[in-house]
């Protein structure tokens, strides 16, 4: 009956430290980061890019998905500092190759 026991609980323990991760916390935006994102999809560098688009060239619409989203995220980051609220550096985010 020990060993059962002492058996028992060794296996719950080891259940206990399951192989599945915890879950990360979800974190909600401030106010302030809610106004920089749509400040950014206003920006005028945003727009700028949806000029440059050829429609129905698939290599154009990829180039200029990537250079929007690049140009977007520059403007969240750039509104970011303007308030305070992120600091400079950083590591430049990986650039797909193009044609």
């Amino acid at each position: 009956m020990k060993t059962l026991l002492s058996s028992l609980a060794a296996i719950l323990l080891l259940a206990g430290c399951g192989g599945r991760a915890a879950p990360v916390p979800v974190t909600a935006e401030s106010p302030a980061q809610a106004e920089c994102r749509a400040e950014a999809r206003l920006a005028p560098a945003v727009a700028e890019e949806s000029r440059r688009v050829v429609i129905g060239l698939p290599s154009s619409e990829e180039r200029f998905d990537q250079a929007r989203r690049a140009a977007e995220s520059r403007a969240f980051t750039d509104c970011l500092r303007r308030r305070g609220l992120a600091r400079g550096g950083g590591v430049e985010p990986l650039r797909q190759p193009g044609f």
